[in-house]
């Protein structure tokens, strides 16, 4: 008796079935070959150093096209999965300078990468510049809050042979048209947006106009500071690294949880009552 070539020989898309199991089988000797010379699991300090994902990967139906197979949402999802953890592993063993086993890695992910749309999407993407008056426009956002932050540097006085006085800058925030001590009554609120210009040590070398709309004072504080923080990097892109470690750069992806059907609230239950 003559058995199947492949143990996805009786499912609807073997295929489908067979590039999934390639890329486990891939997946397992990476984490296998990377526990081996003790990359595995990394350290706290050396996660920083692993390189960003720049990768672009390619839809259902571009990947159907290629492979010259039928995927539905959920496998071409699992495929998805399998090569982030992939990529991920391949990013590892760049930085710690092991080029035969990221090379092979790459060579498994070439047919999963979308190369035209990743060089589209970087030509199409420019740095935001400052406008004629050396003001930065940004976008920040927090939960349903968002914030246009327009910032100009705080002008300096000079003296008549052309030297600048040693005086001490003071900076103005304005938002919503009203002092920052006017608008946020709250001190936590106001520290939460001078965080950015006291982890950057730029404290009073800039003005701040914002305006903010929706959400409540938490939120939208929080919307002002990552559109500051955005806006310091236009002003001095050396500020970059510091405000990513921060995590000041990155939009605070936690949003309210939706009450339930049968709950008091999200996850708050009625009392419950014998009789």
């Amino acid at each position: 008796m003559k058995y199947p070539d492949s143990p996805s020989f009786y499912t609807a898309r073997a295929p489908t079935f067979d590039y999934i199991r390639s890329l486990e089988q891939a997946l397992q000797h990476s984490r296998l070959a990377l526990r081996t010379l003790h990359l595995l699991p990394l350290p706290d300090f050396a996660i920083k150093s692993v390189p960003e994902a720049n990768s672009v990967w390619r839809s259902a139906a571009d990947l159907s096209a290629t492979l010259r197979t039928s995927i539905t949402r959920s496998q071409h999802r699992r495929m998805m999965d399998l090569v982030q953890e992939l990529d991920y592993c391949r990013r590892i063993a760049i930085a710690a300078g092991c080029t035969d086993l990221a090379r092979g890695m790459s060579d498994i992910l070439a047919m999963f990468e979308n190369g035209t749309r990743g060089q589209q999407g970087a030509a199409a993407w420019t740095q935001p510049q400052l406008d004629a008056y050396g003001r930065s426009y940004t976008l920040g956002r927090r939960k349903t809050s968002s914030a246009r932050v327009w910032m100009v540097p705080v002008y300096t006085p000079s003296s008549p042979n052309g030297e600048k006085k040693p005086c001490v800058t003071a900076s103005e925030i304005i938002v919503n048209g009203l002092p920052l001590a006017s608008f946020f009554r709250l001190p936590f609120d106001r520290e939460r947006i001078l965080r950015p210009f006291k982890i950057a040590g730029v404290l009073g070398a800039y003005n701040v106009f914002a305006l903010t709309r929706g959400g409540g004072c938490s939120g939208q504080s929080s919307a002002v500071a990552h559109g500051i923080a955005k806006a310091l990097v236009i002003h001095e892109p050396n500020l970059r690294r510091i405000l990513r470690k921060a995590n000041l750069l990155k939009r605070d992806p936690r949003m309210v949880e939706r009450k339930k059907t049968g709950l008091a609230k999200a996850r708050k239950r009625y009392t419950w009552v014998k009789r």
